[in-house]
């Protein structure tokens, strides 16, 4: 599918144990436009591509500058999470709530992040608005409960 300028091309990392390998991985952030990935995430594709010994951040500006990406999303579950950009980072901590389920807090923050993006708003908007319905997963069973009225406005 060809994309357009403002397309919004994102690859959610997600490795799984064994189901990927650095050329899988290379080819598809060479594709995306935003980058998804966790802190453990971050730890295994610095190792794999050669930088296992610098900060998380200093890692994170290495991906987004050598992929050309508009952003990278570096979630880091109860420490918070970051957007970085072309220049600029943002940082949103964590909200303190009591967890029944981690199942589906990733997919929902991407979800919600990317939904916000697509609505206009701007990118500390969209992020602060994934880190409240991220969030707001942990706190209910499974991996889809039914969102409240004020994060279903998306």
């Amino acid at each position: 599918m060809p994309q357009t300028a403002d397309s919004l091309v994102v690859f959610d990392v997600n490795l799984r144990q064994g189901f990927y390998t650095k050329e899988i991985l290379c080819n598809s952030m060479k594709r995306c436009n935003i980058l998804k990935i966790n802190d453990e995430e971050l730890v295994t594709v610095s190792r794999m591509f050669g930088y296992p010994g610098i900060d998380l951040q200093d890692k994170c500006w290495i991906l987004l500058g050598k992929y050309n990406l508009r952003m990278l999303i570096l979630t880091c579950g109860i420490n918070g999470s970051y957007v970085f950009t072309p220049g600029n980072v943002s940082f949103q901590p964590t909200p303190k709530v009591e967890v029944a389920d981690t199942v589906g807090a990733g997919d929902s923050f991407t979800a919600a992040f990317i939904a916000s993006l697509l609505k206009g708003k701007s990118v500390t908007e969209a992020h602060a608005l994934a880190v409240r319905t991220s969030a707001f997963v942990c706190t209910r069973k499974g991996a889809m409960p039914e969102l409240p009225p004020d994060l279903r406005s998306l």
